[in-house]
């Protein structure tokens, strides 16, 4: 490899960049062309009584040790790593020789030693042991009286699938609206739901990020904005707030709700709410009347619209009141907690009662 050499100032003040043991490097200002790696240590902040170990990095990526009394050729590189240390530990990265000044060393830090790119994995190979691989943020103890081996991956690939359609990425972390574009979709005319294998399904915003990495992410799902029979779509109303967690549940649910008041109650509508088989109708508008002291105050029965009947015909008791909701007529379910486990607000909330929703329904029809 040719290494370009540099010729410093005519002025004899130059610049160098050191960096400890993170290889995080600040530029300090030196006052000769021909620096020693006492003077190199000093500027960095050492005594010579703390022994400092001072590695010039070439150019070509070697990295050479720097006598305390011994001038650096800053030809072939303006780079160095200064620790406190009395020897050195034996490692190399993909077959290439390093000696280092400490008996533990960062993975972030094999990276830039060895220029392995953000999208290959750094291996740990030990004799008799399978090849492992490392986190970014993880550090490695050096076995002493050895040689402790690294090397490069294959570039990692994360796969998602987008409503169907299969889509890679050699980063970990992708933007929805990346994702969305990759696919073929536009983002901005689609409801986004991330599945995740054992989660309640999330709504996401175009302005997210999915991380690839996650355990049990499995699809995007897409539900057009503006699927309706001729007639714009109104914008959700929010005019009360719930809990963060309530809202961020019926947001995983992927069904369209708001909170309106009216009739001098406060009131939380589902849309679209499924119902189970069994039943005459297959979704419904459900809605939740929240105590204006909710969560201290308990939410009790629930009510839905339209009414709900079974396609055995027989007669479900505790469902013939009705209640006006912004004008709309909704069958009112009487159904209550018992004695056993009584409302708690600590624990209980929205999600908790869609729960006791989704039981008193299932009851009905045997199951």
């Amino acid at each position: 490899m040719t290494i370009e050499h540099h010729e410093p100032p005519d002025d004899k003040r130059i610049t160098v960049e050191i960096a400890g043991l993170d290889l995080n490097f600040h530029t300090f200002e030196l006052d000769t062309k021909t620096p020693t790696g006492g003077k190199i240590a000093k500027v960095f902040g050492f005594t010579p009584d703390q022994s400092p170990y001072v590695l010039q990095w070439r150019d070509d990526g070697d990295l050479e040790d720097l006598r305390s009394q011994e001038e650096a050729n800053l030809g072939v590189g303006g780079k160095f790593i200064v620790a406190e240390a009395d020897g050195t530990n034996r490692i190399t990265i993909d077959g290439e020789e390093y000696d280092w000044p400490a008996d533990i060393i960062l993975v972030s830090v094999i990276r830039k030693l060895g220029r392995i790119p953000a999208d290959h994995a750094v291996y740990l190979e030990r004799t008799g042991e399978p090849d492992h691989v490392l986190a970014d943020d993880a550090s490695v103890k050096i076995k002493a009286g050895g040689i402790e081996r690294f090397r490069r991956g294959k570039p990692e690939v994360w796969e998602l699938n987008v409503q169907g359609k299969k889509i890679t990425s050699t980063t970990s972390i992708i933007s929805v609206v990346d994702a969305l574009t990759r696919a073929g979709f536009d983002p901005n005319d689609w409801i986004i739901i991330l599945k995740i294998a054992g989660q309640p399904k999330r709504q996401l915003s175009v302005g997210e990020e999915i991380d690839l990495r996650a355990p049990g992410i499995e699809k995007i799902r897409l539900t057009a904005k503006d699927v309706n029979n001729g007639e714009a779509r109104t914008a959700p109303l929010r005019q009360f707030a719930l809990l963060e967690g309530d809202e961020s549940y019926l947001d995983g649910l992927g069904l369209q709700w708001e909170t309106i008041e009216a009739g001098g109650h406060r009131w939380l509508i589902v849309r679209d709410y499924p119902v189970p088989d069994g039943y005459t109708i297959k979704t419904a508008s459900l809605a939740l009347m929240v105590p204006s002291t909710y969560p201290q105050a308990e939410i009790d029965m629930f009510y839905v619209h339209p009414h709900l009947h079974l396609k055995t015909g027989a007669e479900i008791p505790a469902t013939q009141a009705l209640q006006d909701v912004a004008g709309v007529s909704f069958q009112r379910w009487s159904r209550h907690r018992g004695s056993v486990k009584p409302w708690n607000p600590s624990r209980d909330n929205v999600v908790t009662h869609l729960a006791l929703v989704e039981s008193a329904l299932l009851k009905e029809i045997g199951e």
